[in-house]
């Protein structure tokens, strides 16, 4: 099987890709070491396409995450110049997997939210800059995406984050007292 150079990826080939970056993803925010070679190897003899077609594919995922206000692989950066039918791909898997975006579960990959209750010191590290606002030139992508999914939805499990947020800091300066 010699490996499809051009032309748009298929339904199929997007959900496997998907699939398999939520997986290393998901590895990269617990912490577990993975190899992206290794992953994209595989990738090859599933989907029929060049390394630098996946490589730059990944970039692609990160561009809707990215897109979405959600957490990305940081080795592969955000490249918005992608098909449409990878934001369906994507908004597809998050659809399914309801649970990703779910504070609760996501806290679960790290440590623990008892553990974190039973810390005595609480890190706070320096602020934000206005770096994290997107380029202007990823504007107009960055708002395809976001119609693309329940902003609703996000808000009010971002909410319930931030008031899980609040509590620890509070629990946490209670405790210093």
């Amino acid at each position: 099987m010699g490996a499809t150079i051009a032309g748009d990826w298929s339904d199929e080939q997007n959900d496997a890709i998907v699939a398999d970056y939520f997986a290393m993803l998901g590895d990269d925010i617990a912490g577990r070491p993975y190899s992206k070679a290794k992953h994209n190897r595989l990738l090859q003899a599933v989907i029929d396409r060049p390394r630098g077609s996946i490589e730059y594919k990944h970039q692609n995922i990160s561009a809707v995450l990215k897109g979405l206000g959600e957490d990305w692989i940081p080795g592969h950066k955000p490249a918005f110049n992608f098909q449409a039918s990878l934001v369906d791909a994507v908004v597809l898997w998050l659809n399914r997997h309801p649970d990703w975006l779910a504070p609760a579960p996501r806290m679960a990959m790290g440590p623990s939210p008892s553990a974190l209750r039973e810390e005595a010191m609480l890190w706070i590290g320096p602020p934000p800059t206005h770096s994290n606002a997107p380029p202007p030139d990823e504007l107009e992508q960055m708002t395809f995406i976001a119609r693309k999914y329940d902003v609703a939805e996000r808000d009010a499990r971002n909410r319930a984050l931030g008031r899980a947020s609040e509590e620890r800091v509070l629990a946490h300066e209670r405790a210093r007292s």
